[in-house]
């Protein structure tokens, strides 16, 4: 399969190019900047992620698309992920490219209030409420698609080993926060585009 991963220098985006790379699919990744794309067996395409054009010349002959971009902390009001999806999607549909995994977050849609006592009256609203709305308008973008679309929202990110036992959870009735290493979050990114188990839903994935 080949696939077009966007947010790759990032530090999930890193591990779900290596993982996609082990299990033979062929990777294109969309960075601004070639120099500081370290990304051995991977074809590397400079430009803007927000530029439509930009988009369907490096999706092209894609089957599937990967989003892992991000925002940082702040109170800065931020939109790169707003407008990136939008220009993304249409890319995808004028290329004919149906499979889309976002990783979103937890804490986004109807994973709010589930982030647990510190991240949902704290960390949330100090540090990322600007990024979450933004990520609110991302994931409204690709549910309004057509595209067949998987949106995964970690808990809190770790830079720990895999352990191989994530939990992919939609019922979200008993969550109240939790921790994730990227490195399983990556793993689980790849399985995805090719299952449909979790097509058109939200997982939310924990240890």
């Amino acid at each position: 399969m080949k696939v077009l991963v966007l947010g790759a220098t990032g530090g999930t985006g890193r591990l779900i190019v290596r993982d996609a790379v082990a299990k033979s699919h062929s990777v294109v990744a969309l960075v601004r900047s070639k120099a500081l794309a370290d990304l051995p067996g991977v074809d590397i395409i400079e430009g803007d992620v927000c530029d439509e054009v930009t988009l369907m010349r490096a999706s092209d002959g894609c089957n599937a698309v990967v989003c892992a971009l991000g925002t940082g902390m702040g109170r800065r009001k931020v939109d790169v992920l707003t407008v990136a999806t939008h220009a993304m999607i249409a890319a995808m549909t004028r290329n004919g490219v149906r499979r889309l995994v976002c990783v979103s977050a937890l804490g986004v849609g109807d994973s709010r209030g589930h982030g647990g006592f510190v991240f949902d009256r704290l960390f949330l609203p100090l540090l990322l409420s600007e990024a979450y709305k933004d990520k609110e308008r991302q994931e409204a973008a690709i549910r309004a698609s057509s595209l067949d679309w998987v949106l995964v929202r970690p808990a809190m990110l770790t830079d720990d080993p895999a352990r191989g036992n994530a939990r992919a959870i939609t019922d979200l009735a008993r969550v109240k926060g939790g921790k994730i290493a990227r490195a399983d979050v990556a793993q689980f990114v790849v399985d995805q585009l090719t299952t449909d188990f979790y097509l058109r839903q939200t997982p939310v994935l924990m240890w």
